[in-house]
């Protein structure tokens, strides 16, 4: 994996130094190194935890055509001129003058709002695009019949996620964004990594557990219903994955030697790294004409931020210490995230062993 910022700054300069320079391409190639594992031992439940969430997302499948309410109108600007209260709150905490926002409106701030969500929903549909093309590989690399069992499912589930989040985009919002950058190189460096494992960290721990905190949090602060929806649905799709990858990976991880184990601390401490850059969404300020380093002196600066990209590790961190990521090689990966501010969180319930409560039928929005 590319070297990232320091343990313990956000490095400015170096995360506007990397740069999507494929911005009008369709095709993005990437060099997939892995064997394809084939396994002629059928016998379906010799894992019985895997076996068990295969027969669960049997009957957890959805129709993103059918049963999301695609008639409701969506009102993004209104939407937008709602939540600029929230950013007045903001220019009032720091003295604006000689900044770019200096003689930012309501206008302007609204405006801000629409690309921010722009952005959003387009990095978790490429994220989910990146989903899709990890668990095909998984279903071809894995050794097991039962982790391919349930590997295949969520190559479905991830097709869906895609079609959704394509669609709202299209229909109901005001254009996508390319992938930025920082993502578009960690999915590159999972999908060209040969060890299966390695798939299942960067993909089902990594980005699908900080996809999951920030689906959560994105439920509970918007009222739009069909978005509210879509996201309720897709999270009870993510919080079998990410079990996916705990239930593997802990029993796969208690054979691996301290060198092995020290691979797989660094590659997640440098992907948490990755995904936090990712969040400052750089790409929106140049949409805006706003210069860009500028811009993020000041938004690295708020609290609010800050708490929310704390949160998106809220199940990235104790996933990693289910599976002694955090504490092998004398607390390696702990410390890491100590320097990150996110250590907080590892002794909250694991996704491994909270997935069910994720269920659609769990909160009685029953499958048509």
């Amino acid at each position: 994996m590319t070297t990232v910022s320091p343990h313990d700054a956000i490095d400015l300069e170096q995360i506007l130094s990397v740069s999507n320079t494929e911005l009008h391409e369709v095709v993005h190639h990437v060099k997939d190194n892995a064997d394809c594992i084939f396994t002629w031992n059928y016998d379906k439940g010799e894992r019985p935890a895997l076996n068990k969430l295969y027969e669960k997302a049997k009957h957890a499948q959805w129709n993103g055509e059918t049963d999301l309410p695609w008639d409701l109108d969506v009102d993004q600007e209104a939407q937008a001129m709602a939540a600029v209260n929230t950013f007045r709150e903001f220019t009032q905490s720091y003295d604006l003058g000689g900044t770019p926002f200096e003689k930012w409106g309501d206008k302007e701030w609204a405006q801000l709002n629409i690309e921010g969500s722009n952005w959003s929903l387009s990095q978790f549909m490429h994220g989910e695009q990146g989903a899709l093309v990890c668990t095909a590989k998984i279903v071809e690399t894995v050794p097991w019949i039962d982790a391919k069992y349930y590997a295949s499912t969520q190559v479905m589930d991830e097709a869906r996620h895609v079609e959704v989040f394509a669609k709202y985009l299209d229909t109901k919002m005001s254009g996508h964004y390319p992938i930025n950058a920082h993502l578009k190189m960690l999915l590159d460096d999972i999908v060209e990594d040969s060890r299966w494992d390695m798939t299942y960290l960067g993909m089902q721990i990594m980005v699908e557990g900080l996809a999951l905190a920030a689906f959560g949090f994105m439920h509970a602060m918007i009222e739009e219903p069909l978005l509210k929806q879509l996201l309720r649905y897709v999270m009870s799709d993510e919080a079998r994955h990410v079990a996916f990858g705990v239930i593997s990976l802990q029993e796969y991880y208690q054979g691996l030697s301290d060198a092995e184990m020290k691979e797989r601390q660094e590659f997640a401490y440098e992907a948490s790294i990755r995904m936090r850059d990712r969040f400052l969404q750089q790409e929106v300020w140049d949409r805006m004409g706003v210069n860009v380093k500028e811009a993020l002196q000041l938004v690295v600066q708020d609290p609010g931020r800050v708490m929310f990209q704390q949160m998106l590790f809220a199940k990235i961190v104790p996933n990693c210490k289910k599976l002694g990521l955090l504490d092998r090689n004398d607390q390696w990966l702990r410390r890491r995230f100590e320097e990150m501010g996110v250590i907080q969180f590892e002794d909250w319930i694991d996704t491994g062993d909270e997935y069910e409560a994720f269920s659609l039928e769990a909160t009685g929005q029953a499958l048509n």
